[in-house]
């Protein structure tokens, strides 16, 4: 019997409308475009509506999916939503969104790997479709980063912005093969990027609220240290499980975080920067959703061709990192 393969047959994102630009952080905080823009590559990113939730944004990135994927909705037997900005601690955003896409026949949960959650969440459906457990899996990443950004701290609030994606995945149809992934983590770094409370270790109180230890803290300095490397170590160990070689990778789909850190990976892996596909200008770091938005801009604005490779790599929280490689097929 020929093993089942995991196959993406269709994407699908959302963004909100409002522009947040460099320009207009520049009355916000102490800093300018042009610092913006030399140290990081970002433009503009988009901000969601005090009404839009993860949730609400997952949802509208889910539906254009589900479309571009020709499926119903009853079809879809689990719900993976990768998310650091959950509408509530609990229940689970993905509960959320099958209540709300009227998916009742589709088990939901929560994955929570920081800006790698999209590929974590393609690694999870990759085994869920290939060991015949489940069918159809809708894996969602949404962020609503501008709840937990301090707009008063110049030194995170250029970086982040909102968004969502979402892809379908099952054992058939003509898509992108999930060939392979890689994934890994180093906790002994946790304390480089976090939110400090609202956890266990310390809840809300006046006190964790009026030192601002619910926004997002970074060292962006030591980040970049480790970010290279360690996507550089994901994505030779991802091609070589692939049984490919480097100059085999037609496409690079990078986390959304940097463009130096970016155009250090192209160089490395040799791959010209118009094979690189970046939203960062438009979007900048959108965390577990970057990967997934830009994927389902690259399958919709450029032609792919049978048997070419993407390359997808991520660096997050935690630390987490992944790589994960896609066989562009004409299926079965």
């Amino acid at each position: 019997m020929e093993r089942r393969k995991a196959v993406i047959i269709g994407t699908g994102s959302y963004l909100p409308q409002k522009v947040l630009s460099n320009f207009d952080l520049e009355k916000m905080v102490e800093t300018s475009d042009e610092w913006i823009t030399t140290r990081t590559g970002m433009k503009e990113r988009r901000i969601a509506h005090k009404d839009e939730f993860t949730s609400s944004m997952g949802v509208e990135a889910a539906k254009s999916a589900i479309a571009s994927a020709n499926i119903s909705v009853e079809e879809i037997d689990l719900i993976l939503v990768a998310t650091i900005t959950p509408d509530y601690a609990f229940p689970n955003t993905a509960c959320l969104i099958q209540a709300e896409l009227k998916a009742t026949k589709a088990a939901a949960v929560d994955i929570q790997a920081a800006c790698t959650g999209y590929l974590y969440g393609l690694s999870m459906a990759k085994a869920f479709i290939e060991s015949g457990m489940y069918n159809t899996i809708l894996l969602i990443a949404s962020e609503k980063l501008s709840s937990i950004v301090n707009y008063r701290d110049r030194n995170t609030c250029v970086l982040f912005g909102d968004g969502a994606a979402a892809s379908v995945i099952t054992f058939q149809g003509k898509g992108l093969r999930i060939r392979e992934t890689c994934l890994g983590a180093d906790g002994e770094q946790a304390s480089l990027v976090n939110i400090p409370a609202g956890g266990s270790r310390q809840p809300a109180s006046m006190q964790t609220v009026s030192d601002e230890l619910h926004y997002l803290k970074m060292e962006g300095k030591e980040l970049f240290k480790h970010a290279v490397r360690r996507m550089e170590m994901a994505s030779k160990v991802c091609i070589d499980r692939a049984g490919l070689k480097e100059e085999e990778i037609n496409w690079l789909i990078p986390h959304q975080a940097n463009l130096r850190i970016i155009e250090a990976l192209a160089k490395r892996f040799q791959v010209s920067m118009e094979r690189v596909y970046i939203t960062l200008q438009k979007y900048g770091n959108t965390s577990a959703s970057s990967v997934g938005i830009a994927l389902d801009e690259l399958v919709r604005e450029k032609e792919t061709k049978k048997g070419e490779n993407l390359l997808l790599i991520a660096f997050g929280a935690g630390l987490t990192w992944g790589a994960g490689i896609l066989t562009v097929e004409d299926g079965s």
